[in-house]
């Protein structure tokens, strides 16, 4: 997928995240995150985990 379509993907999972916003991150956090929002769509029981990729912090800060 393009930028443009992980962008467009996310914003139908979450409608907060303005596209400028997501411009910010590269393509791979943008595939993770997407990833993540599909997940948790998933319905929950015992089995269902989602398990943060190795290469990306748990704590995500962006400066300006």
């Amino acid at each position: 997928m393009s930028k443009q379509q992980l962008i467009e993907a996310i914003q139908v999972h979450n409608r907060s995240a303005t596209q400028d916003f997501l411009m910010g991150f590269n393509e791979e956090a943008l595939h993770n995150y997407l990833n993540h929002l599909e997940y948790r769509r998933r319905p929950r029981n015992g089995s269902a985990r989602w398990i943060r990729p190795v290469e990306t912090p748990a704590i995500v800060t962006r400066q300006k």
